[in-house]
């Protein structure tokens, strides 16, 4: 048993008084160790943190007993590690906790959701579903469903310009799938409105999936938004699918670019990336800008103005004063 807990969750209810929720959040977890990125909006609550295990699983009974989130189910998603899966505690706050645009509310409309097991099903047995991966390109190049389809876009925000890719579908059992479920909940509720009927999300995506039923048929890794950068999946057929960036030979090893200008996520083998000093092309590797080599690839990001007990805060919110 490893003694650290990842944890990956959302919940889709309305906060109003958003700013001292976030303090109230941010709190807590300072006092109890807890690392990660949750972002606070008026849609709701995302997040993923790790901590010790003990710390963990009394922060879930925390957000679990709010009477804030009274009748709602947060349906976290848990894997163990080693260490602390974050360097930093960010809890911001945002428009939305997916970015989207997509001008959609999955409180009152949403695909029908799938739990792993009748996912399993649907997918292995019935000749009518179709796949269709809700993530970005850096995401899906890495790891995917076999058989998936999978958009050309950076975002859910480019969501809207490839609708037309899967038009002639519509008949068809449409099921979106995505990292943790969260996206899901948004693209299922966009494809509705477009006038697809049979939609269907992953219910708590690849991570639950491969925690709940050895993610068969996930080939690759699982692109995951902490120091891991990708997460083992699928225990019972396992597959390598993505290339290396430079010379082109199979490899999984995910990194993001050493120049902080570029920042790339991408899959460079470890020879590669030691030849090229961390960085992605020429250009990136003379970038006066770049950070020093780092064998495991990932670098975290800087982020200006923050403290340890305040996190980020942006430079045009007012800072709130808290005792300690």
């Amino acid at each position: 048993m490893k003694p650290y807990s990842v944890i990956l969750y959302y919940n889709y209810t309305p906060i109003n008084e958003l700013e001292a929720y976030r303090e109230k959040h941010h709190v807590f977890c300072i006092d109890n160790n807890l690392l990660g990125r949750i972002i606070v909006a008026p849609e709701g609550l995302n997040g993923t943190v790790s901590g010790l295990t003990a710390d963990c699983q009394k922060y879930m009974a925390w957000l679990e007993n709010d009477p804030l989130f009274e009748g709602t189910n947060f349906d976290f998603k848990v894997e163990q590690h080693d260490e602390h899966a974050f360097a930093k505690l960010h809890v911001r706050v945002k428009e939305e906790i997916v970015n989207s645009d997509l001008g959609v509310n999955p409180r009152v409309r949403t695909g029908k959701h799938l739990e792993p097991a009748d996912f399993k099903e649907m997918y292995h047995n019935d000749p009518d579903v179709v796949l269709v991966d809700m993530r970005s390109n850096y995401e899906h190049n890495v790891g995917k469903f076999k058989g998936a389809i999978t958009f050309d876009m950076d975002n859910l925000r480019e969501l809207p310009d490839h609708i037309q890719e899967i038009e002639h579908l519509k008949d068809k059992k449409i099921i979106t799938y995505c990292t943790g479920g969260i996206k899901c909940e948004k693209a299922s509720a966009y494809l509705l409105e477009r006038g697809f009927e049979n939609v269907y999300q992953l219910h708590g995506g690849i991570i639950k999936y491969g925690i709940e039923e050895g993610g068969e048929d996930f080939e690759g890794k699982c692109y995951v938004f902490d120091n891991r950068v990708t997460t083992d999946v699928n225990a019972v057929n396992p597959a390598v699918i993505s290339k290396c960036h430079i010379c082109n030979t199979t490899s999984d090893f995910m990194v993001n670019c050493a120049n902080p200008d570029c920042n790339a996520h991408l899959a460079i083998c470890p020879k590669c990336l030691k030849e090229m000093d961390g960085a992605c092309s020429d250009e990136c590797k003379n970038h006066p800008r770049k950070r020093p080599y780092n064998p495991e690839g990932y670098y975290s990001k800087q982020s200006d103005n923050y403290t340890p007990k305040f996190g980020f805060k942006s430079r045009q919110r007012t800072k709130t004063v808290i005792s300690f």
